[in-house]
């Protein structure tokens, strides 16, 4: 009987786990993405080789990335606001075919010898600009395919395709780039935007759950800034991510330091750090998928676990521990920035989408360069176990103002829902 009840509940669990794929748009979209984000980790590692390998220089391989990565700082929002204007799905074939393009054209040159640094740098310009459109369109997309009920599903099952392709794409550019070179690594990247594209183009429009339109205007980017800001859980949201992001998730900074001066490692123990990071991703994303809902006080309460493990890791004194602790690190690491995304497009009105998740992408990907500077300045002026506790401490920091922050907004009397447009209104023309 006991066994029984088990085999249900197990049974109940992985059906809630794999909701999403229920759906034959998310789905087609699902198989492609994962594939995408592989080949999109590929060039990534394939890139940083080729540029170190023309240079020698350390310094060359964070400009590139800089270039790579500061077109959504600076231009971002304005993504936002071509994503919320957009039939999203033509908008996302546009912006996957101009990355296969660029890959494509890049592989070609450096397979042939034309692999000047100026080349090299200019396409990770390119890349970068055709990333603030197609940064915030993909994250919004997801809210088109399923139902509500299913985004927080859903936003999970891509965290863990995300994490996926980061652990098999670098596996494979090594391989690749070790057999044919660097070249022939944008060459698979640029075939990997493929079953995306083809699968985009399979889709039922029909069934795509496409919000209002937004009708060009002028202060459109300001309206998303102020919708933010006059919004109590998006703006707590915000200041979560803000934190977390650029002082703890620079594992790419810190965690070279850690192995070499806390543990006398050196690359094998940065790469088996790496790997218990992701093993904890992957762990989270088990037992998190059959999650349905997601609040900001589970994101407050993720928040302080990151900040706990991070501390933890910060204080442990043998490299066994430091690795079970990594472990840790990557279940909150996943669990926070799921929960952040989730509760970003469940909070915010579908209308809003492209901005609000365009101010993530802002705050995610382009906070990458600050944060890895500044906390590598860190590690560098007091060492490896103080930047950890830089990470560590300042998540349970902000996790506690937060908290402060959603008792003073949800102990008011609810006000009335201002206009999503004040700027602007959108049309009520639905695309079917």
């Amino acid at each position: 009987m006991v066994d029984g009840r088990v085999r249900r509940r197990a049974r109940e669990a992985l059906r809630r786990s794999l909701q999403s794929l229920r759906v034959r748009n998310y789905r087609l979209f699902f198989g492609g993405h994962a594939i995408s984000v592989a080949g999109t980790w590929m060039q990534r590692v394939a890139q940083d080789w080729l540029v170190f390998e023309i240079t020698g220089s350390a310094v060359a391989i964070g400009a590139a990335m800089a270039l790579q990565f500061g077109p959504i700082l600076l231009l971002g929002i304005w993504g936002g606001v071509i994503a919320d204007r957009v039939d999203r799905r033509i908008a996302l074939l546009v912006t996957q075919a101009v990355q296969l393009v660029l890959a494509l054209v890049l592989g070609t040159l450096v397979v042939a010898g034309i692999d000047h640094l100026w080349i090299v740098m200019a396409f990770s310009l390119l890349l970068g600009l055709a990333t603030v459109v197609d940064q915030p369109v993909r994250q919004a997309f997801v809210a088109e395919l399923v139902d509500r009920d299913s985004i927080a599903n859903a936003q999970v099952l891509n965290s863990a395709a995300h994490n996926l392709g980061k652990v098999a794409g670098p596996v494979a550019a090594g391989g690749v780039i070790a057999w044919q070179g660097a070249g022939a690594a944008f060459l698979v990247n640029a075939a990997s935007f493929l079953p995306l594209l083809v699968n985009l183009a399979r889709m039922d429009g029909a069934t795509l759950r496409r919000p209002p339109r937004l009708v060009r205007g002028r202060g459109q980017a300001r309206a998303g800034l102020r919708y933010v800001r006059d919004h109590p859980d998006l703006r707590i949201a915000m200041v979560l991510l803000l934190v977390v992001c650029v002082l703890g998730q620079n594992f790419r900074v810190v965690f070279p330091l850690v192995g070499a001066e806390l543990f006398d490692g050196g690359a094998g123990t940065y790469g088996t750090l790496m790997a218990m990071l992701g093993l904890g991703a992957m762990l989270a994303a088990v037992f998190t998928a059959a999650r349905q809902t997601a609040t900001v006080r589970g994101l407050i309460v993720a928040a302080a676990g990151f900040g706990l493990a991070g501390t933890a890791l910060a204080i442990s004194p043998t490299l066994g521990l430091a690795l079970a602790v990594t472990v840790v690190v990557g279940i909150a690491n996943f669990s926070f920035n799921t929960l952040a995304r989730t509760v970003l497009q469940l909070v915010a009105d579908q209308a809003m989408h492209g901005r609000v998740l365009a101010l993530h992408g802002v705050v995610f990907l382009g906070s990458t360069p600050i944060g890895g500077l500044l906390l590598g300045w860190v590690c560098e002026r007091w060492g490896a176990r103080v930047g950890l506790l830089v990470g560590g401490l300042s998540a349970l920091a902000v996790a506690a103002v937060a908290e402060r922050m959603f008792r003073r907004a949800h102990s008011r009397p609810p006000m009335t829902p201002s206009t999503v447009e004040p700027a602007g209104k959108a049309s009520g023309d639905q695309d079917h």
